[in-house]
């Protein structure tokens, strides 16, 4: 396939993509990049980006039954038109040479072509065989963001009520479990209250553990507008390392990794002290509370907050208790609205869950929330980590529509709509993610089905997993061969990819939105869908898969939200659409702007305190909670003197199986490096480009050193993005494999190492 896209239009995009990350620079609404290969077109077909958890809308250009274009969808509310640069070069992902086009079985240590019925036969005996010598906890699937909201929905219903077992658990696990956590400990519901409509709403915004110019820049750019638009609109951002984020920021907060945890506390007791909290909000919404059983008066959690004084901080945090409180009272100014947005630099710690609700308590201490403008949001990495995980139950403790796998209660509920007796429905949680791989290490585990992600590259403390991946039976579906864990499997099969199959993605401001089938897959390669149903019934459960269509699944998917508060709309709604944020209580309904105050939430009593309930709790009122600061459980010592944190570059996604297939993004960023501050290079003797060892207590990476670059870590802190596949840049053999409590997500932000000029 060939596109029209010359080195002009993709420097005029890339020059687009800077803009996005330049203060004051950012394109407006009218001036967005064009499409690639417009010209070639017959038709357009609606779907959504492949990737960031953003939810931008497309349109695919479609001639000759292939995509030859991709173009903003202007309908879309997220973007409304406007792509970054990886949305614009989708196109290119779809006739790479690594495409996997027929299944593929490894005999001998090598992989050769077999047909469907080999590769499926031989998988479901083994399942069957495990099943029958080991039982079903020796059986589990791991799945991932990026499948369609039907393929997990399907998935966890074959290992569930088919196979007897909750080992389902999927990527979003590394990535958003501890905001998950934080959501429901704090409200009873998980997802945000508001939606990305806050940003044209709020005067403040609280940026930390984000850096979204490169992680999310279509947010980004809708970020820049709003302060085009408003001189009297102010961000804070708060980060151990200096990113292009902070090109915007009125006030950079550059704290000692890991203890934000004791910034946000010393926020808070400014907020009490100084007479900021809105005392009625407080009274007739919250409670306190410092355990999962104990309760706080208000006053015990001041005396609580004590500890936490600016002064009594400021050294730990490495932050002036002067600019502590300057920036607590812009939080908490009742003339202005804040919007606090967060990602992987809060969920990716041992306390990430902790973190998350010390987020939260500053908006319950000021009232600023479930109002417009007003939101404690947390941004999402995957383009379905909400939709297709969170919701439909693609993790080991949870049920369809935010039910849970222990709760007997909400078993029955599902049984119910399946037709099957409760007590084919196991109590006990699954295997979460890092106890999966480790039972698959430890021979538990003896069968594992992978979809659509890289397990193989993504782990923690890889070199402790991998031999785990060679040891179980592990079969992959995939678009893209050899992956980093597909080089592992036993068997690969072919997957359809993005727009080749149709579907559903729930981006992170709950907004579900439908992906048509614009062209056919290549090859052998099928929806994972299809497999799925397909497997279930070759495993004896035909029962449990009466689809003839992705519709027929949604509609069976519809039947679990009943009687909860994550209505979503129809499958006719959605193909028409542009994408609805839930709860959608019919048809007739309008999507809903902000949950748990009226007018938009009709789940709201009528007669509630201030037209707001979190309904969610028990009592309606959502919990402020007394979290201590705790540091992260590997901290630099004489050593391992550097701290470590990782992260994502604008270019590149993930693992790179879909970028590092763009001709235009991989030559822009060819191989991952460490950035290192000016002062401890000079140390060390370390120059730019320079190649040097990071070096942990599980592993050491070669990366090249980068100086004054597009981030810059503070002194004593060192960063590498994680996309890099090959062997001597795979960061995350380096990285510590230790996870929140609550969460189970594992901390990727921070670990201990040393860095030294390599002598090879």
């Amino acid at each position: 396939m060939s596109l029209s896209f010359s080195r002009r239009d993709f420097l005029k995009g890339m020059a687009v993509a800077c803009a996005m990350v330049t203060a004051g620079c950012a394109p407006k609404r009218d001036t967005q990049q064009g499409p690639v290969g417009t010209g070639e077109a017959d038709k357009w077909v609606k779907g959504v980006c492949r990737y960031c958890g953003t939810g931008c809308g497309v349109l695919a250009g479609v001639k000759n039954g292939k995509i030859v274009a991709v173009k903003g969808d202007p309908d879309c509310a997220v973007n409304k038109g406007r792509l970054c640069v990886k949305g614009i070069l989708l196109p290119k992902i779809i006739p790479t040479k690594d495409r996997v086009l027929h299944p593929l079985i490894k005999k001998d240590g090598k992989f050769v072509e077999a047909t469907w019925d080999e590769a499926l036969d031989l998988m479901v005996s083994k399942m069957k065989e495990v099943l029958a010598s080991d039982g079903p906890d020796a059986l589990g699937f791991y799945g991932s963001g990026q499948t369609f909201a039907e393929e997990t929905y399907v998935a966890q219903k074959m290992m569930r009520a088919g196979l007897g077992t909750n080992n389902i658990d999927g990527n979003p696990r590394t990535c958003m479990a501890s905001a998950v956590a934080g959501f429901i400990t704090t409200f009873g519901e998980d997802e945000p209250s508001g939606t990305y409509a806050d940003i044209e709403e709020a005067d403040t915004f609280f940026l930390i553990g984000s850096n979204l110019a490169e992680a999310h820049p279509v947010l980004f750019s809708r970020l820049v507008d709003r302060k085009n638009s408003n001189p009297d609109v102010k961000i804070i951002v708060c980060d151990p390392r200096k990113t292009r984020t902070c090109d915007i920021a009125d006030h950079f907060i550059q704290f000692t990794p890991s203890r934000d945890l004791a910034l946000m506390n010393a926020m808070a007791q400014v907020i009490i002290a100084d007479g900021l909290t809105n005392e009625g909000f407080i009274e007739r919404h919250t409670e306190f509370m410092k355990g999962a059983t104990d309760k706080l008066t208000y006053e015990e959690y001041k005396t609580f907050l004590q500890d936490y004084t600016p002064e009594k901080v400021e050294a730990a945090v490495g932050v002036p208790a002067a600019k502590i409180r300057e920036i607590a009272h812009l939080f908490a100014d009742p003339k202005r609205k804040t919007m606090s947005m967060w990602c992987m630099g809060l969920n990716q710690r041992t306390r990430g869950v902790w973190v998350n609700n010390l987020v939260h308590n500053l908006h319950l201490l000021t009232g600023k929330i479930c109002s417009p403008g007003n939101s404690s949001f947390s941004l999402t990495g995957q383009p379905s980590a909400c939709g297709s995980v969170r919701e439909t139950g693609g993790l080991s403790h949870l049920l369809p529509a935010h039910r849970m796998a222990a709760n007997a209660k909400h078993r029955e509920e599902l049984a119910k709509i399946w037709g099957i007796d409760p007590a084919r429905m196991p109590s006990k949680p699954g295997y979460h993610t890092l106890a999966m791989f480790k039972a698959a290490v430890e021979g538990k585990l003896k069968f594992l089905w992978v979809m659509c992600t890289n397990p193989g590259h993504s782990l923690p403390n890889l070199e402790y997993y991998r031999p785990g991946m060679e040891k179980v039976f592990m079969v992959v579906s995939e678009t893209y061969h050899p992956t980093r864990t597909s080089e592992l499997a036993d068997i690969v099969l072919p997957a359809a990819l993005w727009m080749e199959k149709e579907g559903v993605y729930g981006n992170g401001e709950r907004r579900t939105n439908h992906i048509a089938k614009a062209v056919d897959p290549p090859g052998e390669a099928r929806p994972d869908l299809d497999v799925l149903i397909e497997v279930t019934k070759r495993l004896g459960y035909e029962e449990l898969v009466p689809f003839k269509n992705t519709e027929d699944v949604w509609k069976e998917y519809q039947k679990c939200q009943e009687g909860t508060a994550m209505k979503l709309a129809s499958y006719d709604r959605l193909r028409k659409g542009h994408g609805f944020t839930w709860p959608v209580p019919d048809d007739n309904s309008p999507e809903t702007y902000i949950r748990y105050a009226r007018p938009w939430d009709t789940h709201v009593k009528e007669d509630a305190p201030d037209g707001i309930e979190f309904y969610g709790r028990p009592n309606g009122r959502a919990v402020i909670w007394a979290r201590p600061q705790v540091d992260a459980q590997e901290m630099p010592d004489s050593e391992y003197p550097f701290f470590l944190t990782t992260g994502r570059i604008l270019e590149h996604w993930h693992t790179g199986t879909m970028t590092f297939n763009v001709p235009e993004l991989k030559n822009a960023v060819p191989e991952m490096y460490v950035e290192i501050h000016p002062e401890d290079a000079a140390r060390l003797g370390i120059a730019d480009g320079d190649l040097v060892d990071v070096i942990s207590r599980r592993s050491t990476c070669n990366l090249k050193a980068k100086i004054n670059g597009r981030g810059q870590p503070q002194k004593g802190l060192v960063y590498v993005p994680f996309h890099d596949p090959v062997h001597e840049r795979l960061i995350n053999r380096v990285l510590l494999d230790a996870f929140d409590a609550g969460s189970k997500q594992p901390e990727y932000k921070v670990c201990a190492v040393n860095i030294q000029k390599h002598q090879g």
